[in-house]
């Protein structure tokens, strides 16, 4: 499932790529895709590094790369393990709706990329995340907790006070919306409602499958329902 439009980013070879928060590491694969770039996944989990480390070694079997490396680290966002103007592209996809101190997040996430370059940001859309909030409780403390919702305006604001232009933004993954809204509804932990676990299987098939048709409506319910709030800055020279 990519949140990320890697195909406006002008990705070039020998670019390199830090995804903060990288998860099991979908967009490092992605970004791994290109041609001989160095794609490294920072994270504070150790399991889903792990998984991501296996992902990449599951490219690497199958040659599903062009010349390129990857690795992996564990880092906080605020406190990040590299030099000043380190990356040509920084990814930080649903990462900064679980940090109190997102602007020390957000001088950190531009000091480790080049003047000039791109930085992606991703966070749950306002109204979707709301509805979550609202039905359920439990939901913003779960999977490290959400302290605060976007909306795209403070988003932005914050982003460009320390160093950076905005250029573009998207919404995205809006078949997975009433996903949430209904483990919210049953419970956000709960992994025995059938009803949730049917339309987590719908979801894997589409991922796995990609069909046109759940594309054309993801497509075209996005800019309505997308889950996901994708915006695009260039940090300042």
């Amino acid at each position: 499932m990519i949140t990320v439009r890697f195909n406006i980013l002008d990705i070039k070879p020998g670019y390199r790529i830090l995804d903060i928060g990288c998860g099991p590491g979908r967009h490092i694969s992605a970004a791994y895709e290109y041609e001989k770039v160095t794609a490294i996944g920072a994270d504070l989990s150790h399991e889903d590094l792990q998984q991501g480390v296996k992902r990449l070694q599951f490219h690497d079997h199958l040659g599903a790369h062009k010349g390129g490396s990857w690795a992996f680290t564990m880092a906080d966002i605020t406190n990040l393990p590299f030099a000043d103007d380190s990356f040509d592209v920084v990814l930080c996809s649903e990462v900064m709706e679980h940090i109190p101190t997102d602007d020390v997040a957000a001088k950190e996430i531009l000091r480790v990329l080049k003047p000039g370059h791109n930085l992606v940001v991703t966070v749950p859309r306002f109204w979707p995340e709301k509805i979550c909030w609202l039905l359920s409780d439990e939901y913003f403390n779960a999977n490290m907790g959400h302290v605060r919702i976007y909306k795209k305006k403070p988003l932005v604001k914050l982003i460009e006070k320390q160093g950076a232009t905005y250029w573009n933004a998207h919404h995205a993954h809006s078949i997975h919306a009433p996903y949430w809204w209904l483990k919210c509804l049953v419970g956000p932990t709960r992994t025995d409602h059938w009803a949730v676990n049917l339309y987590k299987r719908f979801l894997e098939w589409d991922i796995l499958s990609q069909p046109k048709i759940t594309k054309f409506m993801d497509r075209l319910l996005n800019p309505v329902m997308g889950k996901s709030l994708v915006v695009y800055f260039t940090k300042d020279k």
